[in-house]
């Protein structure tokens, strides 16, 4: 089989981690005769420095034209560091999701038997956790009109809008996970102090009841969710919510994990769906070889399984990390003092891959 991916980068780690998921899609194209096709772009910061748009158009055309996206970290210390800045990298981020029509984006939790230890909380809270998040990614407070500050710019102000038909389609994606699994949905919101979380929990309760009345639902404030979510994870089994909570919610569950580096996700949508680690740019570790590659090489198991139906090549490529994980070939991040890096622990996986 014949696939183009358009391979995005980023910043920071992004291009290492990158070239270990590139170097084991291509140990799956020698194990079962598929041909990949790379075509890179800029992103972020980088697409600033080059063009100072932060997901130029060129960048948009590589998507559109591709199978499917592989997308790196977005972000950089100098405009971190910069309030006044007007463009900066995360901007390119959101742009390539509204553009490309990104509105669910699909994160799986479950840890490593081998790792439990490597989270801070305890081995009976941690083991037997299984449960996905389904964030909405293109409404919000991240999208919303109007936003900025007043004419003294003593004042900021952001809009959180969301439509029926945003949730709807969401809650559609989360539904039919709740189906293919344990048949458990719980949405996450604010409705106690939200206007736009009261309407969600009157869309989604509203579907439960008409649509799917095999699906149990229940209701969480997000204060509440992110507690259970560190005292008692094995409650989920699909998350149900908006965006920033999403955002949030889905970094804080990289502690089940024990780190935050093995945590893959999906964005889907209209057309072309696009799969990246849930991380970010970690510019500190850019450069040292440090960075964990597992969440990315993941990711593409993600994309091998979801976008071109090769399941067989996705399960080979997940056992391999299974293998390293359990064999402690991991990066620091993982096992302290690990003598093993960013493109070691990529070479480790792509031999099992072909090997396999």
């Amino acid at each position: 089989m014949k696939k183009t991916i358009a391979v995005l980068p980023g910043d920071g780690i992004g291009p290492e981690i990158i070239a270990q998921a590139v170097k084991v899609l291509e140990a799956v194209a020698e194990r079962y005769s598929h041909e990949f096709i790379y075509r890179y772009a800029d992103i972020g910061a980088a697409a600033i420095g080059s063009t100072g748009d932060p997901y130029p158009e060129v960048t948009h055309r590589t998507c559109m034209e591709s199978d499917a996206v592989l997308f790196g970290a977005i972000g950089d210390p100098k405009y971190d560091n910069d309030p006044k800045a007007r463009v900066r990298p995360e901007q390119g981020l959101l742009k390539m999701r509204r553009a490309l029509g990104l509105f669910a984006n699909i994160r799986p939790v479950r840890p490593y038997a081998a790792l439990l230890d490597a989270s801070p909380l305890k081995n009976g809270i941690v083991e037997g956790s299984d449960f996905i998040v389904v964030r909405e990614l293109t409404g919000g407070i991240y999208f919303g009109e109007p936003r900025g500050r007043n004419e003294s710019g003593d004042k900021a102000f952001d809009t959180c809008v969301y439509s029926m038909e945003e949730i709807r389609r969401v809650a559609e994606v989360a539904f039919g996970y709740a189906r293919r699994r344990r048949g458990r949905v719980t949405l996450v919101d604010k409705a106690n102090v939200l206007a736009t979380s009261r309407l969600w929990r009157e869309v989604v309760t509203s579907m439960q009841k008409e649509e799917y009345p095999d699906i149990v639902l229940d209701c969480l404030y997000v204060d509440n969710a992110a507690m259970k979510m560190v005292s008692d994870p094995k409650a989920f089994d699909v998350i149900l919510t908006e965006n920033m909570f999403g955002d949030i919610l889905s970094d804080v569950s990289g502690v089940i994990n024990g780190s935050i580096g093995l945590l893959p996700s999906a964005s889907f949508g209209s057309g072309i769906s696009l799969f990246e680690p849930i991380h970010g740019s970690f510019p500190q570790g850019a450069g040292r070889d440090i960075a964990n590659p597992v969440a990315t090489i993941l990711s593409a198991a993600m994309m091998l399984e979801d976008a071109f139906g090769m399941h067989k090549e996705a399960e080979a490529v997940r056992s391999a990390c299974d293998d390293a994980v359990a064999g402690g070939v991991c990066t620091p991040d993982i096992v302290p003092g690990s003598s093993y890096g960013t493109r070691a622990v990529g070479d480790y996986i792509a031999g099992k891959v072909v090997g396999s």
